[in-house]
């Protein structure tokens, strides 16, 4: 499927849920995708892409941002404490902030730098013990913790469970983010971005839809 295929179904969709034209952020997730998959689609003039990892992230978007203006870089995956300080100086949002240990270093390292890229709060909605992310229960709490320490909390992010109904926790983050005054909502992948703009998702990650399967190494 191409990048405007996606970004058409994209706009049907803001257009079938009353929502404004353009108000949904298409993250093209360009993880462990080839070099020259992603300039393909850097040429045809998108510029907002998720990366999982810090490290895959460093390795590449430098050399981009050389050729390409306007590029607007999401941290998509789970950030570990001693990457905060690469990630902030690299990316422009990180959608992961998932435990207090790291909303404690990200506050100290903004200090230090002067700035600090925009922060989603990721929540495990279906309480799964493998998946990052703050238990539902826990996340008013959270995001009140983290409002203390001046992060600039714009939204809410979440991974559905892939056995359960999308919708359900597309809905359930929706509620959290209202009565806590948050508008961003991160939610949405290939298979249900059209269900999550429904929801209210202000950003949706699609990855292999664009680019095609993931080329994972050996």
């Amino acid at each position: 499927m191409s990048l405007s295929e996606i970004k058409s179904r994209i706009a049907a969709a803001e257009s079938a849920a009353g929502r404004v034209p353009g108000s949904v952020e298409l993250i093209a997730v360009s993880k462990v995708q080839p070099n020259e998959r992603v300039e393909a689609v850097l040429e045809e003039g998108h510029r907002c892409f998720g990366e999982n990892r810090v490290q895959e992230a460093a390795g590449k978007w430098p050399q981009f941002r050389e050729k390409f203006t306007g590029v607007d870089l999401h941290l998509i995956g789970p950030l570990q404490t001693n990457k905060a300080r690469q990630a902030m100086e690299l990316v422009n949002v990180i959608h992961s902030v998932d435990r207090p240990k790291l909303a404690n270093a990200l506050a100290r390292l903004a200090q230090e730098l002067g700035h600090c890229p925009d922060l989603f709060i990721q929540v495990n909605t279906g309480e799964e013990e493998q998946k990052a992310g703050i238990l539902p229960q826990d996340a008013d709490g959270f995001v009140a913790e983290c409002r203390k320490l001046d992060l600039p909390i714009k939204g809410l992010m979440c991974i559905p469970p892939v056995d359960e109904e999308p919708s359900l926790h597309f809905a359930l983050l929706a509620k959290m983010a209202e009565r806590n005054g948050l508008n961003g909502l991160s939610m949405g992948m290939s298979g249900d971005f059209e269900s999550a703009i429904a929801l209210g998702a202000t950003h949706v990650r699609v990855g292999s839809a664009i680019f095609g399967a993931r080329a994972y190494s050996a």
